[in-house]
């Protein structure tokens, strides 16, 4: 009876690893990055699962060939995938704290500034108006498909920058600190309305005890201010939404430049 003999062969097989391993290192520092994903309530084990499907799933559509050579060019080669699955996760980031840093201007302006919790997905403590924004943003986020854009996004980065490509980071991180300085001015814009509207009343609170001295206005300053504040955020949902997709639109348009600027 003949019994077939299966011949590997080590240099296939760590080529195959090797093909395996660097789109892995790239999603794998995107994952864990990318918002909600990467946060501390998702498992580590979940995360790790995720980017070995994700790179089963990519690895045949990239086609890489990449000769086992452990030197230093593939440490560089390993430093240069982990630069690009964390710039481009940290454009999503960035988009993410626009709402959080609005939520934190209108807690001070509120009188909410005390009024703090722990953010699960980042252990920090942040207002609670901010908590709001954000699991609102993440909420929108996953209903509209975000991440599945982020997903594509990672993997059609291959195809613009490819393994065995130099990356221009220089330009990269001009891209960043621009998206950096947009995250600043639409948190601004975003808070902008609602922070008119209660320095408003805050000076009209200030009129009323430059006029009358013996009245403690004050004392009722505080939870004025704080109701008004929460009926201002109220009423502002009606726009939330718009304000969501705008800035979703411009976060996706400053990734696909990130990844065009190499």
């Amino acid at each position: 009876m003949n019994e077939a003999l299966i011949v590997i062969d080590s240099r296939e097989l760590l080529e195959r690893v090797f093909s395996f391993m660097i789109p892995f290192i790239r999603i794998g520092a995107f994952i864990a990055v990318l918002p909600l994903f990467g946060s501390q309530m998702v498992p580590v084990r979940v995360r790790l699962i995720l980017t070995i499907v994700l790179t089963m799933i990519a690895t045949p559509m990239i086609g890489l060939s990449i000769p086992p050579d452990i030197s230093l060019a593939t440490v560089l080669l390993v430093m240069q995938q982990i630069l690009v699955g964390v710039s481009m996760a940290f454009m999503l980031v960035i988009f993410f704290h626009i709402f959080a840093l609005a939520g934190q201007m209108l807690a001070l302006q509120m009188g909410l500034g005390f009024a703090s919790m722990i953010d699960p997905s980042n252990g920090v403590s942040v207002p609670i108006i901010s908590q709001f924004y954000t699991i609102l943003v993440g909420m929108l986020f996953l209903t509209f498909g975000g991440h599945l854009v982020a997903i594509e996004a990672i993997v059609e980065s291959f195809r613009v920058i490819p393994v065995d490509a130099m990356w221009q980071f220089d330009q990269a991180a001009s891209q960043l600190i621009n998206a950096g300085s947009w995250m600043f001015a639409a948190a601004l814009l975003m808070a902008l309305p609602a922070v008119v509207a209660i320095l408003i009343v805050n000076l009209a609170f200030g009129v009323m005890t430059r006029a009358a001295p013996q009245l403690n206005i004050f004392s009722l300053g505080f939870p004025f201010t704080l109701v008004f504040g929460l009926f201002i955020i109220w009423v502002s949902m009606q726009g939330f939404l718009v304000q969501y997709e705008q800035l979703s639109v411009e976060a996706f348009s400053r990734l696909r430049q990130l990844l065009l600027s190499s």
